[in-house]
């Protein structure tokens, strides 16, 4: 593990957020002493490291900032108010001035800080918001790097969030005039690779460094690359008028962005946004993926994210674990429910892992079997490839029509669906002790593609409750069963001893 030849500490705003968040954990992998600037403490704890200190601040509050820049050597500023209902310029140039003034005073030497990329006298008030917090922070006698960027492809960022939206519930997209408007898209890794190379960068006064991928592109671009990777087709037909305010309004009701931030970030959208100048090349070492691979890796990360993901914090919050249609995660739609069993986790796992294959799929096998018949004839594999091993199931080997994807002995199985469907699905069995019990919860998740994928899992609602709610049932009666007859098998033992 890499140790920090970084003096002092360092302070991390924003470390909640989308870009901040990633940046903690990179830093704590690499055992850099960070403190956390957060208003709620209590909301990062649980998160972060024995190692990482978090203390409680508001950047809107400046008799908060002294004791958090004390000894600190680089100072991250990641926050911006682009969601506030209030005047967000006003609220970033109060907090960029008490930050940067807190940072002199405490003798920081450094501030690194991500903007926004674009140029222009007719900037929109998001990009020139977020340029004045730039030069706010370069005035401020500390010296400064600024990066400025494009839009960041990553797995939850804001603008992919909106493009995967946009394409996956449109067949048909009517296009204003800001789609075609040419970007630098950037790989969420790169961004967070400059961010920790800029505590290495050579010392000096403070700059401007342009960051983008290794390609330009429009917002069409982005929409038809994520449409092939997701094997959709797309058809996109040009608006000649489209207000920035309807465009918002228009992307609140399609996407998962609220209309204000919508609006304000349509507004964006009509200044190109590519980097002019080569220093980012020239002084870090690091070589931007493309469009192509930045996409493709968002993918495969949420994928991993979601494979990771424990289903009942995910799904509390969102308010609460759902058993009704599913909690839409993203683009996934999550059925999610659990059940206390009055079994220990061996044998509140024994039917999980005997599941599919001669033991079938317990309450309602007889539906299960038609559905292989129906994948049978639509060319999937059906059911008839049953398991390998009754007892143990291992990653890689199929169950009827999955294909296991993780296995942990006595606590997980995740199934990844290999019939065919409009989407990817998947399910996934835990086990956890509860007391004297075990707490079993099964997770069924579907990504759909496109408007068939969502007709499907919806036209199936009133079979997947039926279907899931039995198969959890079973699960939990055999698990009983198991163990009264573990505990039988035990009674007569200690009797033939005696």
């Amino acid at each position: 593990m890499a140790v920090s030849s970084v003096r002092g500490k360092i302070l991390l705003t924003g470390p909640t957020g989308y870009i901040g968040g990633r940046l903690l954990r990179r830093l704590e992998a690499e055992s850099y002493a960070v403190r956390c600037l957060v208003r709620r403490p209590q909301a990062l704890r649980p998160r972060a490291t024995d190692n990482t200190e978090v203390v409680e601040g508001d950047l809107l509050k400046p008799q908060t900032l002294p004791a958090a820049m004390r000894g600190v050597s680089t100072a991250y500023y990641l926050v911006h108010s682009m969601a506030s209902e209030g005047n967000y310029a006003e609220e970033d140039r109060t907090a960029a001035k008490a930050f940067s003034s807190a940072a002199r005073e405490a003798g920081v030497g450094r501030i690194v800080y991500l903007g926004g990329l674009g140029s222009g006298a007719e900037l929109s008030g998001h990009l020139r918001s977020r340029q004045e917090v730039g030069r706010i922070l370069r005035g401020s006698g500390v010296p400064t790097i600024e990066f400025r960027a494009s839009i960041i492809i990553g797995s939850g960022s804001l603008s992919f969030e909106m493009i995967r939206s946009l394409v996956e519930k449109l067949p048909v997209m009517l296009t204003p005039r800001w789609v075609h408007t040419m970007s630098q898209p950037i790989a969420v890794e790169d961004v967070i690779e400059y961010l920790v190379a800029a505590l290495d960068a050579p010392p000096g006064g403070s700059r401007i460094v342009e960051i983008g991928g290794s390609e330009r592109a429009s917002y069409a671009d982005i929409m038809e690359e994520y449409a092939r990777q997701r094997g959709l087709r797309r058809r996109m037909i040009s608006v000649p008028v489209l207000s920035p305010r309807l465009s918002g309004l228009w992307l609140g009701l399609i996407t998962p962005i609220y209309a204000r931030v919508g609006r304000k970030l349509v507004e964006s959208l009509r200044n190109e946004t590519v980097v002019d100048g080569t220093e980012a090349l020239e002084t870090f070492s690091i070589r931007p993926r493309g469009l192509v691979q930045a996409i493709h890796r968002a993918l495969v990360n949420e994928d991993r994210e979601f494979a990771e993901t424990r289903w009942s914090d995910a799904i509390s919050s969102l308010g609460g674990v759902t058993t009704g249609a599913g909690a839409r995660y993203r683009t996934r739609i999550v059925d999610s429910r659990d059940c206390y069993v009055p079994a220990p986790a061996p044998q509140a796992f024994l039917p999980i892992r005997r599941i599919g294959g001669d033991s079938g799929w317990y309450g309602s096998n007889w539906l299960w079997r038609i559905r292989g018949a129906l994948d049978l004839l639509a060319g999937g594999p059906g059911m008839r490839r049953g398991r390998k091993n009754p007892e143990h199931p291992a990653v890689g080997e199929t169950i009827d029509f999955w294909r296991v994807e993780a296995y942990e002995e006595d606590r997980l199985l995740r199934l990844a669906a290999e019939m065919r469907l409009p989407g990817r699905a998947w399910l996934q069995f835990e086990v956890e002790a509860d007391g004297s019990g075990s707490r079993v919860r099964q997770t069924a998740e579907f990504d759909p593609r496109g408007i068939l994928g969502l007709a499907y899992w919806y036209a199936l609602y009133p079979l997947h409750q039926f279907v899931f709610n039995r198969l959890l049932q079973e699960i939990a009666f055999l698990a009983v069963r198991a163990t009264r007859e573990a505990a039988g098998t035990g009674d007569r033992r200690k009797r033939a001893v005696e």
